[in-house]
């Protein structure tokens, strides 16, 4: 992924956290007949490795647990807010027209070597603990145990468990950096009428990369 000097995130914890919130992660990885792609919650350990790993399942239908390379590396993309930027938003349309729209985007590129895990174990556990870091927030968080232990049996022998050490951890955030301020603080204005959630996550990173500015 291109990176340029206004875009990049420097610290990793940056790029994990991105991870933590949105953890539906675009996994491409090289199969027998070309590039494979599938969509995965992760969970990340910070822990394990100096980046974390990521920890996540496919169903035991998916012949792409079987065909992961002994050494071959592989990419989990992260999306967060992104949002189109038009330039009716920016003062300098009407000052000098010198503007063009934009996209605005936070991603973090995860990268490692895949390994199929089929045990067990492992898989229970995994699952308890992505299940436990997405329920937390709900009033009644639903738990493994409160499914009958031979149903959550018969789930666990249809998925196979898969764990990516994560060698290289790239952030990337595109948040009108190199726009001009008061372009910038249009862009603010303009994303928080538009009302959606994702354009007000967008415009808190906006003015977010402003602060240092002011």
């Amino acid at each position: 992924m291109y990176v340029s000097k206004h875009h990049a995130l420097p610290e990793p914890g940056e790029a994990q956290a991105l991870i933590e919130a949105y953890p539906l992660g675009a996994w491409v990885v090289p199969g027998t007949e070309g590039l494979v792609a599938n969509h995965v919650p992760f969970l990340l350990d910070r822990s394990r490795g100096p980046f974390g790993t990521l920890m996540g399942h496919v169903s035991r239908a998916n012949p792409v647990w079987k065909q992961l390379p002994a050494s071959g590396h592989s990419v989990v993309m992260f999306q967060g807010p992104q949002s189109y930027i038009t330039p009716g938003w920016y003062p300098g349309k009407q000052e000098h027209g010198k503007v063009v729209p934009t996209w605005n985007y936070a991603v973090a590129h995860a990268h490692g070597a895949a390994r199929a895990i089929d045990d067990e174990h492992w898989l229970r556990d995994m699952l308890a603990r992505l299940t436990a870091a997405h329920e937390s927030s709900k009033p009644r968080p639903w738990r493994m145990t409160d499914a009958p232990a031979d149903f959550i049996d018969k789930l666990l022998h249809a998925v196979v468990g898969i764990e990516i050490p994560i060698e290289r951890l790239v952030g990337k955030l595109k948040a009108s950096q190199d726009e001009a301020l008061q372009d910038r603080l249009g862009t603010v204005s303009g994303l928080a009428a538009e009302g959606s959630e994702n354009a007000a996550a967008m415009a808190c990173l906006v003015e977010r990369a402003i602060q240092p500015l002011r």
